[in-house]
């Protein structure tokens, strides 16, 4: 199954557990992507003990099999630079995304 989770938010319980379902998903053997959007590119900024987002992400990009997106004017708004967690795309891909996949979850 081709499966994309949009993050929108910067809740760190929210990202952690939308992390936490890409990873399971993985292990099952689907593809995943995640596209982060509005204050969601800001995702990594409130990881913490409790809540280990920067863990679950470096699970999910060890993998090989994941992706992560984030839109570039939602970045440039932010003053952040594009990185391997937080890689620079836009509304084409994330579409693309949409489409292409079979369900999509937001958080």
């Amino acid at each position: 199954m081709k499966f994309s989770i949009i993050l929108s938010t910067s809740n760190a319980e929210k990202n952690w557990n939308a992390l936490r379902l890409g990873n399971l998903a993985l292990k099952n053997d689907d593809n995943v992507s995640i596209f982060l959007i509005g204050e969601g590119v800001e995702y990594l900024k409130f990881s913490d003990k409790k809540f280990d987002i920067q863990k679950q992400v470096d699970t999910f990009l060890e993998s090989g099999k994941g992706e992560i997106l984030a839109c570039e004017s939602c970045m440039v708004l932010r003053h952040q630079q594009g990185n391997k967690t937080c890689p620079m795309s836009g509304m084409k891909e994330l579409y693309a995304l949409i489409k292409d996949s079979d369900k999509v979850v937001t958080f």
